[in-house]
């Protein structure tokens, strides 16, 4: 296996992928209905290497009854602002941001969502570290972004070790600042998502503790202003871009190798860095229907961070939820797909 050198700079540019982490810069597009020329606009809220990528890379983007007016954001967060302020109508997001975002009382509406494989969420620890288990990590300390997939995570897989919060050091940490810490050993362990992950296990300088399986849902949803649901028009054209980015989940899962080259060069992540990551998790989401089962476990998540006092309400996650676009879509629990021993 080819070995990459691991660096801060090495993943400078990826950052721009994270889904679920905390804000950044962000680059927010005109809500405007129409272009000018009659033509209907929606504005899409994206991440570098995201859905347009996605999109064009599966020929999703030809034919398009409407103009696509994208605006880059560097993480979930930061995307649901401007979902919240009406600057764009629609955007992917990871299963966290939406918490954050209901629990500050904004408004979004969660329209669809994803399951996939939950491997890429992962404990990392040095490749030499004594640590074998999670009930090893007491009194240790562990980096982790706030607020993202990974803190959940990390409270989650602490708990089945029978740990809390309170009986490790966390330092709460953006993924560039948490390598450094982590490369320089001044942390002992890292709770993070891929691509991170893979980028890690590839320079053979870190090993997983404990992943997200059984722990984590998994989930990753679309979510939309209620202003633009509320226009028939957008919501026609919502419903029709869910749709595309449906069927071209299932091109990316089919063609792996092909997304993976696009991946890497959209984001500067190396090529073997990304088809790792797209047979880990990436690749392996399914379109599943937003029913009780989802919602029960956002409302999980929801809960956690109240309790810990991380969201400032306690909140019922069903009253940003709405299901017109479901369809004949699988239950929210169907398992993910899988690469087999790729993934």
């Amino acid at each position: 296996m080819k070995s990459f050198r691991l660096s801060a700079a090495a993943l400078l540019v990826p950052l721009a992928l994270l889904a679920s982490a905390c804000s950044g810069a962000s680059a927010a597009g005109s809500a405007s209905n129409s272009d000018g020329k009659g033509s209907l606009v929606l504005n899409v809220g994206d991440q570098k290497g995201g859905s347009e990528a996605l999109l064009r890379a599966a020929g999703e983007l030809d034919d398009l009854p409407y103009r696509v007016k994208w605006s880059t954001f560097t993480s979930g967060p930061p995307l649901l602002e401007a979902v919240n302020a009406r600057a764009v109508d629609l955007g992917s997001v990871g299963n966290t941001p939406p918490v954050f975002a209901a629990g500050a009382g904004s408004k979004i509406t969660v329209v669809a969502a994803t399951h996939g494989d939950s491997a890429g969420e992962a404990i990392l620890v040095p490749k030499d570290s004594p640590l074998r288990t999670a009930r090893d990590l007491k009194g240790k300390r562990i980096a982790v972004a706030q607020g993202s997939s990974a803190h959940f995570q990390l409270i989650a897989s602490l708990r089945k070790a029978g740990l809390g919060l309170d009986d490790v050091q966390v330092s709460l940490l953006q993924p560039a600042d948490a390598l450094a810490a982590f490369t320089a050993g001044k942390v002992d362990a890292w709770a993070v998502w891929d691509p991170y992950t893979s980028q890690v296990l590839l320079s053979g300088k870190g090993r997983v503790l404990t992943d997200g399986r059984g722990l984590t849902n998994g989930l990753g949803f679309q979510v939309a202003a209620p202003s633009a649901l509320a226009d028939p028009e957008k919501a026609k054209a919502v419903g029709d871009f869910v749709e595309r980015l449906r069927r071209a989940q299932g091109w990316v899962f089919d063609h792996p190798e092909e997304w993976a080259k696009v991946w890497s060069k959209e984001t500067g992540l190396p090529y073997e860095v990304a088809l790792a990551a797209v047979k880990r998790s990436n690749g392996t989401r399914i379109p599943v229907a937003l029913d009780d089962a989802a919602i029960a476990s956002e409302q999980k998540i929801a809960d956690t961070f109240a309790a810990l006092k991380l969201v400032p309400r306690t909140f019922r996650f069903a009253d940003y939820v709405d299901t017109r676009f479901n369809k004949d879509l699988p239950p929210s629990t169907t398992p993910a797909r899988s690469y087999g021993k790729a993934s």
